[in-house]
């Protein structure tokens, strides 16, 4: 399901190291599947894949038909982990060139930008639209502030029966968003309240989007059911999860502080923004943590490339490899041979981008670049589903090895309370004063 070659991560790190680890790593799996860890109260996502009911993904799909049946447009208003699952998801399963048919789904309430929110809602304007607000309380800032706008939107164009075409994702039975709903007739998902917003791709936060996008939701909660079962029962030596984990926490504490997610596919790019703030979040705690980075190759390598192969030796790469791409196509022979390039003929481009991918390892790894390689198959449902369960425990256990809760991000709220208190919100007088004395 999920290949793990981790040969060109040997110069680096000794088998012997690996197999030493083995104990730690065990034990930060048992933390997990037992539950007794920090941060245990947000596990939910762990078994969610396997206890999800088939009633409930029905009833997804139908809301998914009704959305597409009556809006041109699906605005999902969310951020963070409410829409980088969705996103990353939809991306790898769409095509490049999408013909104009489906329900187009649009992203907001993941920026401030005064700009792009104020160009959506003229776009809006004269479209058949509809809301998909994803939030465990409504009051977070990006999200809340965008909810309000597309929401006076709404009632501008279809009046009191606006409410029939907002949907809500939330904690049931609590919160701003949860109350602001039952009180106007907005259709209520469930967000479990022991599953973070990093962990909650499984739930109706990215079941719903992609519902309406037309991918076999049933097909990626397979996927990651199947990756569930295997990671939380094979052992360690056969557990791809478990050495992923392992060899990260190795690398980190020989001076790799930064992973480098490669993808040699145009459509993983976003999967890495998911990634980013999967680690970034769950690690970036108590002064510790690897920064987790992505790149696009070969096409960074022609920016990247060169800090890459001699900069600062501090990092090392994590390669996303997709086996078998949905088409390819063969190089021609020309008669005049004017680019060189009649050495390629017959060849096909997958032939040349996997030899792409072999030879920047070599270099990299003669650069002092440890390299770990993972694949799937093909990009579907069912392999998505496990790419990103995979990717799920495995940080679940990186943070145990760290000796970190990886569940938390107390640090996030920082930001946001200096800014309350900028923009003035009740209760912030004092630290507004202690920031202007800055």
């Amino acid at each position: 399901m999920i290949g793990l070659d981790y040969r060109h991560v040997l110069p680096f790190v000794s088998e012997a190291e690996i197999h030493n680890i083995a104990g730690r790593a065990e034990e930060a799996a048992r933390k997990l599947t037992a539950k007794t860890g920090p941060g245990n109260e947000f596990l939910g996502w762990l078994d969610y894949p396997l206890t999800i009911k088939e009633k409930e993904i029905d009833e997804i799909i139908e809301a998914g038909k009704e959305i597409v049946n009556s809006a041109k447009v699906l605005v999902v208003i969310g951020i963070g982990g409410s829409y980088l699952g969705a996103q990353a998801v939809m991306d790898m399963m769409s095509d490049y060139f999408p013909a104009d048919k489906r329900t187009q789904i649009i992203f907001a309430g993941n920026t401030l930008s005064s700009s792009y929110t104020a160009r959506l809602l003229e776009y809006l304007e004269n479209k058949d639209f509809s809301l998909n607000v994803i939030s465990k309380s409504g009051t977070t800032t990006e999200p809340a502030i965008a909810f309000r706008l597309f929401r006076q939107l709404l009632r501008k164009k279809y009046g009191k029966e606006y409410y029939k075409r907002v949907y809500c994702a939330t904690t049931i039975g609590k919160g701003a968003l949860y109350n602001m709903a039952r009180k106007n007739g907005y259709r209520l998902f469930s967000i479990p309240e022991n599953i973070g917003g990093r962990y909650s791709v499984f739930t109706p936060v990215g079941l719903l989007p992609l519902a309406v996008s037309g991918i076999d939701i049933k097909e990626l909660i397979a996927g990651a059911r199947e990756a569930a079962i295997r990671h939380k029962s094979a052992p360690y030596p056969e557990n791809e999860a478990l050495i992923y984990a392992a060899l990260r926490n190795l690398l980190y504490n020989k001076g790799k502080l930064i992973e480098l997610l490669v993808f040699y596919e145009p459509k993983m790019r976003f999967f890495g923004e998911w990634y980013k703030q999967l680690f970034g979040e769950s690690e970036g705690k108590e002064n510790k943590g690897i920064f987790p980075a992505s790149a696009l190759y070969t096409t960074d390598l022609h920016s990247l490339g060169q800090y890459v192969q001699e900069g600062k030796r501090h990092l090392f790469e994590t390669i996303v490899d997709v086996a078998n791409p949905d088409l390819d196509i063969a190089i021609p022979a020309e008669a005049e041979d004017f680019d060189e390039l009649n050495y390629l003929a017959g060849k096909t481009l997958s032939e040349v981008n996997k030899k792409a991918l072999k030879g920047t390892v070599l270099a990299h790894v003669a650069g002092e670049i440890p390299n770990l390689l993972i694949t799937i198959e093909r990009l579907d449902p069912y392999h998505i589903g496990a790419l990103l369960y995979f990717f799920m425990f495995a940080c679940g256990v990186s943070g145990y090895l760290l000796g970190i809760n990886p569940f938390n991000q107390e640090g996030v709220e920082s930001y946001k309370r200096n800014m309350f208190a900028l923009l003035g919100r009740k209760g912030y007088e004092e630290l507004k004063k202690k920031l202007e004395e800055l």
